[in-house]
């Protein structure tokens, strides 16, 4: 079946519009976690913080494992942005990371992580501890 020319047009138009009102519908916020993260080949870590969305406070808690080789502990205090997101429970979830790094007293981090949801973490912080790793890591992040 041939569209004329017109309708053609006209459901070209609607279908770019709705791409664009879903696309520019996702928010985004600010980050804060503190994490603490310690092991001996399996590692654990933990922590809180909160997510700023839309001028509300939202509380956070962290938790996760690692596999690899990690040795010692160290504590990380991150802030950040967390975008395509639509509603705050839009950063609960799972993110996966593979990395490396090695902490002697304190130092740079950085990292961006994403869930099954799209919620996307750019994350900076500072590191203080005395930690080496080459891991597999799962990070949980939960509204309390």
């Amino acid at each position: 079946m041939r569209l004329l020319p017109i309708p053609r047009a006209s459901l070209i138009a609607f279908t770019v519009i709705a791409g664009l009102v879903t696309t520019a519908y996702a928010d985004s916020g600010t980050i804060r976690i503190s994490v603490v993260k310690a092991g001996w080949f399996i590692g654990a870590q933990g922590g809180s913080g909160w997510l700023n969305f839309r001028g509300r406070n939202y509380p956070l808690s962290i938790g996760g494992l690692s596999y690899g080789l990690t040795f010692g502990g160290s504590h990380t205090d991150f802030i950040g942005r967390v975008t395509n997101i639509r509603h705050p429970s839009d950063v609960a979830g799972v993110y996966g990371a593979a990395g490396a790094g090695l902490a002697i007293g304190g130092g740079a981090q950085a990292i961006v992580l994403r869930n099954e949801k799209g919620a996307t973490l750019t994350l900076s912080g500072h590191q203080i501890g005395l930690i080496a790793s080459a891991d597999l890591s799962g990070l949980a992040i939960a509204l309390r």
